[in-house]
């Protein structure tokens, strides 16, 4: 039996937190079965004795350490090394991005032999990623420095005195003339345009991060093989080079099993990715063999513009494209063998990305490796095209962009680098409101002392790659910068714990990055938040995340527009709440009470019972704020009681939102186009149709209609009321 104590200490020595406060303002303890699983997840001995011994011995193996984050406005930088025993005094060179060195020179104290030594840097440095080179008699390290500020970059639209207001949608649920079962980068741009001339400054989407091509039923945006890439379905196969000139593929297209299962696609209420990813796959292979000859020269050079495109989106992205590729050309190979889903149980050499076996498979499949990256370079042309015609039709800040908190622990980005992720357990979250059992999202963990030991690269790497083409940034489930509810695998999610992170170096480098890109920050912080945290990130410009229906006060009334704060986007929903009329009619607990989601029937009654007094509440708050007259109570609820939607209650929530002092106010296209129903719930995987929701009228029947511009008009009237500070 291992002593608790002990337990305990190691547990916090690599950041576990023994004790926590749930939403329910419950005090939960982690078991020592919790703590031991967790422990060993990170990679440590079993025994508590060996891995406090590990953990001292990686202290002494990196005296100076790996990284060191340094605030650019410190007037007197400088990053605290403790020295090996026999050095007293040490040299550095600092190697900037730019080019520029500066050195410099610090002797120990005597007189204070076990204390780290403060290394003085100049002030003024550069923001970046710089390099410092460390020695004293015969203990030499290179070490990464990086500088960063300590606030997000803001636009003038969303700094102080700032208002905006932006439109939301799932691209894959857009319908229009064109699309072949699913919304496509095409849809993109041209919402992106209409939502411009409109006045809106973002259009925000879901995530659009790369899933699994070889298994299109692995579909959620929030669970995908790589944040590092895109989702290749997005590609709109007509816009892809030499659609209309090839001849095999014009063939193929008239074909009649192209037509039927276009067809198919088209008609179906809900999102096909079988049937999308056989359409898109079939044409693209295609467009790539023609691309290849047209385009790319035998050599490996390029004969074309668009070939010498090509080989420069491989290079800049290097190895990272390549492990990727790579990946997706070893799934498919593997997939529909017994073999199955998960890179797990390939033959062990191929577990390995650096393994001589993976080199030889991408040697033999060379061609295949590169329509993978074909596939990603097509992508990344049309989501920089969708962009940029939002932004010339007037999108004044651009593309809203989402960050998933996590991936699939089977897919590209837990292969390529094994170290960080952590197969041993799931993030998720412990009991809240709405989730009195807890929540295990499947997704893999990081480990934070891989990522300092990695120089905090696979960070960087994950927001540079949002932020391209995008002008906000939103950080799913954002508390993951402090800390995240590691759930051991074979527990369930009672039995978690927190695990913290370097909350202020993850900070420092998503505001470099920010700065950098020009990109704004939204952190989606609902859920179990912790004491202090929306300070820090207000404190960093980053704008927290408000929704309509969890602004309450404490007697359960909607906190009025002039109480919103400012640093902060609002809306009436997400994704993962039921759109404006299906919360009115109660949809959301009709499928929770049709797919058994409630504990029991009490517990379903009382949120009956709760619904009828927010819809009383809701009333109550616009008519407060003169958007509805008392009278027009028996608008939208019978004599009985029984809700009733109309638009006019749309309109004045919208009109509510609009007028909060929240700079960036955002509306879900769903509740536009007149949606009931949402597009993900929560608890729910195939019970559920999860992420498939397609919008009842086309993108052209929108516009047409006129809707999106009596929207516009609504908002306008009452946004620069949100200016006021």
């Amino acid at each position: 039996m291992t002593d608790r104590d002990t337990l305990v200490r190691l547990a916090r020595l690599v950041g576990i937190e023994v004790c926590c406060t749930d939403a329910l303002g419950s005090r939960r303890e982690a078991s020592n079965e919790t703590l031991l699983a967790l422990i060993a997840s990170f990679g440590l001995p079993s025994q508590p004795v060996l891995a406090a011994a590990e953990i001292e011995e990686r202290a002494r193996a990196a005296p100076f350490g790996r990284v060191h984050i340094v605030h650019a406005e410190d007037p007197n930088p400088g990053i605290p090394v403790r020295l090996p025993p026999a050095v007293r005094e040490i040299t550095w060179i600092c190697r900037c991005e730019d080019g520029a060195e500066h050195e410099g020179w610090v002797a120990a104290d005597a007189q204070a032999a076990n204390a780290p030594v403060l290394l003085p840097l100049p002030a003024k440095l550069p923001i970046g990623y710089h390099r410092l080179a460390v020695e004293g008699r015969g203990a030499a390290a290179e070490l990464d420095l990086i500088v960063a500020p300590a606030s997000c970059y803001l636009p003038p639209q969303l700094a102080e005195g700032g208002s905006a207001w932006g439109l939301t949608c799932q691209l894959y649920g857009l319908r229009s003339g064109h699309d072949w079962g699913i919304g496509d980068f095409t849809d993109l741009a041209q919402i992106a345009t209409a939502a411009g001339v409109c006045g809106a400054a973002v259009l925000g989407i879901n995530p659009l991060h790369a899933l699994f091509a070889a298994e299109p039923l692995h579909y959620s945006p929030y669970a995908p093989s790589s944040r590092l890439w895109l989702d290749f379905l997005y590609v709109d196969a007509t816009a892809a080079p030499g659609f209309a000139e090839d001849e095999a593929v014009q063939r193929l297209a008239q074909s009649q099993w192209f037509g039927a299962t276009h067809w198919a696609a088209r008609s179906a209420p809900l999102v096909d990715y079988s049937a999308v990813s056989v359409l898109k796959r079939r044409v693209l292979e295609a467009l790539y063999c023609r691309f290849r000859l047209h385009d790319l020269g035998e050599n490996g050079g390029a004969q074309t513009d668009l070939g010498w495109s090509f080989r420069r989106f491989q290079q800049a992205n290097g190895q990272s494209l390549v492990d990727f590729a790579v990946f997706e050309a070893l799934h498919e190979h593997y997939c529909d063998t017994k073999v199955g889903f998960s890179w797990r149980n390939w033959p062990a050499p191929l577990r390995y990305s650096r393994s001589p076996e993976v080199t030889a498979f991408t040697a033999t499949h060379r061609e295949r490796v590169e329509f993978f990256q074909f596939l990603q370079w097509e992508a990344d042309r049309q989501l920089a095209s969708a962009a940029a015609a939002g932004r010339e039709a007037g999108l004044a800040l651009g593309l809203y962009r989402d960050l998933a908190v996590g991936a699939d622990p089977n897919g590209a980005e837990a292969w390529a680098d094994q170290q960080l992720m952590v197969p041993q357990a799931s993030i998720g979250a412990p009991p809240d409101v709405l989730n009195r059992a807890g929540q295990n999202w499947g997704l893999a963990p990081i480990n934070p002392m891989a990522l300092r030991d990695q120089g905090f690269a696979p960070f960087i790497a994950c927001v540079r790659a949002n932020m391209r083409h995008a002008a906000v940034l939103r950080m799913d489930h954002v508390m993951s910068l402090t800390r995240l509810y590691w759930i051991p695998n074979g527990m369930n999610a009672m039995q978690g714990a927190y695990v913290n992170y370097p909350l202020n170096d993850l900070l420092r480098i998503v505001a470099l990055e920010s700065r950098r890109h020009q990109c704004a920050v939204v952190g989606e912080d609902l859920g179990t938040v912790p004491a202090g945290f929306r300070e820090t990130m207000r404190a960093a410009n980053v704008l927290s995340y408000r929704i309509m229906g969890f602004e309450r006060r404490s007697d359960g009334s909607y906190v009025p527009p002039e109480e919103y704060p400012p640093l902060a986007a609002a809306s009436a929903a997400t994704h993962d709440l039921a759109t404006l009329e299906g919360f009115w009619l109660g949809c959301d607990i009709a499928w929770r009470r049709r797919l058994n989601l409630y504990p029991d029937a009490e517990a379903a009654s009382a949120e009956a019972a709760e619904r009828v007094g927010d819809r009383q509440l809701l009333l109550g708050a616009l008519i407060t704020e003169g958007l509805l007259a008392d009278t027009d109570r028996a608008q939208f609820l019978t004599e009985s009681g029984e809700p009733v939607y109309r638009p006019a209650l749309g309109d004045a929530i919208q009109r509510y939102l609009a007028r909060s002092r929240a700079r960036l106010m955002l509306v879900q296209i769903e509740d536009l186009a007149g949606e009931t129903e949402q597009a993900n719930l929560p608890g729910t995987i195939d019970a559920h149709p999860n992420w498939r929701r397609r919008l009842g009228r086309s993108i052209e029947e929108i516009i047409n209609g006129g809707e999106l511009r009596r929207l516009a008009t609504l908002i306008e009237a009452e946004r620069p009321r949100a200016a006021t500070p």
